[in-house]
Parts: structure tokens; C-alpha cells; sequence
């Protein structure tokens, strides 16, 4: 876009150093809507029936969905939204970075690294996620991508129903070795190559989450799930049949080199064995909220604020409430991105609302981020609301 500098100096301006994003809805071939995204039920569908139905809806997102050849070109990319007087503009977030990077980030992230290393999403799927993991920069370099670790919330204002198996397998059972696993690959075409039965299934609680770092085999289960994670999408699905649906070997070698698709042993070099067979699992990965001071100092103020996600060098989330006819400034030390769960109110100059139903391709009130001058100033947030409080989920990069 020629006069994008243009645009987004002029929204920098009048906006005070915080945009608007476009709803960014991503496809999954081998997923089954669950139908908590909020969009209107026809719509699941839109990308066609050979693409798979809308399971995630992604947010502040810079990098491409790797969803194959049939992808759109920006499949994935998030777009900041821009009323250009009569005009409504659209520039994705990852060119808005390569043009004003220290103005939206901060000369320190621009230069450490590079830009904005990650995303957040809800996923939403009525069944389970085949067993996965995902590799770490090591790996994944070897393929000219980045490693992925990432982590969970369920947030209770979006999961009105828990979907099919609310319960997520992570990790390795003790005494479980690399054979037994060869020994499930080596089954991969006769059927169900069996490999949940070395895992154990923990049950997923509204309103937690779980850290799930790099190379760590997990499943996820049905609720909807905030998650946060490295700006990467590799991946290596481990399980060869999934709700009757059987999966392909290239979905697990489809970020392996191609001297190694058929080599066991590297495949099952991809685990991190140590935090797999973990014994201390959930005391190390179970993520409880955490106030960010006193809770009854918050409650006087008019609000509370947790921390959700805070265990990855790489990335972290705060969960935000403000009261009924509350407004509270609220400063951050970096840029992040910001979506709306419950409520109606402003942030700063901009009207902000949860939408009860999004036709595919319209604009919603709901998603935003703020650039790194404006999260150090403060934004006065409010709720407008005479009885419903105000919730959202803020999502940040690295520290500075």
C-alpha cells in the first residue's frame, strides 16, 4: 500500500496510538466446529467444505496459517482497520511493522527481535486435536521456520457448552520409551496406532490453563481455548487416527526435513523425553490465575486484573475486569493486543463491545492493540455498563 505510512500515522493520531483489527478467521481441515467463535451458523463454512469448517479465530497475528497450497494469500495475517474519512482502509499488522516498527513496538523489540514474535487465538473445536507437538527453534530452523511453544486459558465467558471430551492429553506416562512409540509409527496405516494409551488425559477447568512448551506432545481437548504461542504454525501430529478421521503422514512430517520423513529415529528425537516423562507435569505446567496485587485494593479501585499466562520467556496474558460504571487507567511496560470477552464500554477514545453474532467478512468493536507509547501512558478504560462487568484478554510479546 503506497500511502500506508500515510494511514497509519493518521489512525497513530487520532486513535492516541491504538488500532482497530479486523476479525481474522482461520480454517481447519481436520476439525469440527464447536460454535463458540460468535459467528452466525452459516457461516462456518465460508472457505468451502474441502478447506474445513472455521475453528479458530486468530488475533494480532503477523505470520501465514499453514494450511497448504489452497491458502489465501493472506490467510492468518491480522489487518489493522482504518476509516479514512468516507473510506474504510485495511493494512496488515506485519507491513504496519516493517513501516513504523519503533513507533508501534519500540526501538529495543524492533531490535532484539526483529518485530512481533507472536500471536494469540481461540481455537474451538467440538472434538479433540490429534496428538501434536510442535518443534523448537532447532528444529525448526532446519525447515526455515521458527519453534513453537505456547500456552492455554479457557475463558468461562466462551465455552456455553464444553464441546465432546473436555480433557486434554499431555506428555509421556513413566517408563514410556522411544521404541514404544516407533513401535506406534511403524502401525500408522493399519488404523489407530494406539499412542494415547502411553498418555495421560488431565480434565480442563474454566478459567485456568496450562503451559505447553516446545517439543511437548499434547491433544488438546474441547473447550474453547485462548492460546497464545510464538508466531510459528509447525507441527507434528503423532496420531495416526483421530474421531474416526484418519490422518495423513505428511501431517507429521510436514516440517521435517525431507532426508528424515521416513526416519524413526529422528521423528522420535523431535520429543523433549525430560519434560514429556515428567512425573512433576502438572505442578510445573498448570497455569492458576494470578492478581496483580491485593485483590481487595483492585475491588476498591473498581476492578481486577490477573495474570493467566506467565510461565514462557517468549510471551504472557493478563485477564481484565472492570466493574459496572467503573473506569480504571491501565499502563503496561510494551505494545500488546487486546480482545473484548464480555461487556460493552471505551478504551480511551474508542467504543469497545462484545458481539453476540459476527457475519464473516464485517468489522466487530471487539479487538485491538496498543502500540508501546500508549500501553506506557495509560489507557482509561471504562464500563459503561449499569450491570455487567467488563472482561478482556490483553496478550504480550517478550519483555523489552
Amino acid at each position: 500500500m503506497k500511502n500506508g505510512s500515510y494511514l497509519l500515522k493518521g489512525a497513530l493520531e487520532k486513535n492516541r496510538g491504538v488500532f482497530r483489527l479486523f476479525p481474522n478467521w482461520i480454517p481447519r481441515k481436520f476439525s469440527i466446529p464447536g460454535k463458540r467463535l460468535k459467528l452466525y451458523p452459516n457461516d462456518y463454512y465460508t472457505f468451502g467444505l474441502h478447506r474445513g469448517g472455521i475453528t479458530e479465530r486468530w488475533f494480532a497475528s503477523t505470520i501465514k496459517a499453514d494450511n497448504g497450497p489452497e491458502a489465501l494469500n493472506n490467510e492468518g495475517l491480522s489487518l489493522i482497520y482504518i476509516e479514512n474519512g468516507a473510506k474504510k482502509e485495511k493494512i496488515s499488522l506485519k507491513d504496519s511493522i516493517k513501516l513504523m516498527g519503533e513507533e508501534i513496538l519500540g526501538s529495543k523489540i524492533i531490535r532484539r527481535y526483529g518485530g512481533w514474535n507472536l500471536f494469540a487465538k481461540f481455537f474451538d473445536n467440538l472434538e479433540p486435536i490429534p496428538f501434536h507437538l510442535h518443534q523448537d527453534d532447532e528444529e525448526a530452523s532446519k525447515t526455515g521456520k521458527k519453534g513453537k511453544p505456547e500456552a492455554y486459558f479457557f475463558p468461562e465467558q466462551l465455552n456455553n457448552h464444553y464441546g465432546n471430551f473436555p480433557y486434554t492429553f499431555f506428555g509421556l506416562n513413566s517408563g514410556i520409551t522411544k521404541e514404544d512409540i516407533k513401535n506406534c509409527l511403524l502401525k500408522w496405516k493399519k488404523g489407530d496406532n494406539e499412542i494415547l494409551n502411553f498418555s495421560k488425559a488431565y480434565k480442563l477447568k474454566l478459567d485456568t490453563g496450562w503451559d505447553v512448551p516446545s517439543k511437548v506432545l499434547h491433544a488438546p481437548g474441547s473447550l474453547l481455548t485462548y492460546e497464545i504461542q510464538r508466531a510459528s504454525d509447525v507441527s507434528a501430529i503423532f496420531q495416526s487416527l483421530s474421531i474416526n478421521i484418519s490422518i495423513p503422514w505428511s501431517m507429521l512430517v510436514k516440517d521435517v526435513p525431507a532426508i528424515f520423513k521416513n526416519n524413526l529415529d529422528y521423528i522420535v528425537d523431535l520429543i523433549d523425553w525430560d519434560t514429556n516423562l515428567d512425573t512433576e507435569f502438572y505442578k510445573k505446567r498448570f497455569l492458576k490465575p494470578k492478581p496483580i496485587m491485593p485483590i481487595e485494593e483492585m475491588k476498591e479501585m473498581g476492578y481486577e486484573e490477573y495474570n493467566i499466562i506467565y510461565k514462557s520467556k517468549d510471551f504472557s496474558a493478563k485477564k481484565l475486569i472492570i466493574y459496572p460504571k467503573k473506569s480504571v487507567t491501565i499502563k503496561e511496560d510494551s505494545a500488546y493486543g487486546v480482545i473484548v470477552i464480555q461487556g460493552v464500554g471505551k478504551f480511551g477514545a474508542l467504543d469497545i463491545e462484545t458481539p453476540t453474532n459476527i457475519k464473516f467478512g464485517e468489522m466487530t468493536n471487539d479487538e485491538l492493540f496498543v502500540t508501546v507509547n500508549r500501553a506506557r501512558e495509560g489507557v482509561l478504560i471504562s464500563n459503561t455498563s449499569n450491570f455487567e462487568n467488563l472482561v478482556m484478554l490483553k496478550h504480550f510479546g517478550p519483555e523489552p
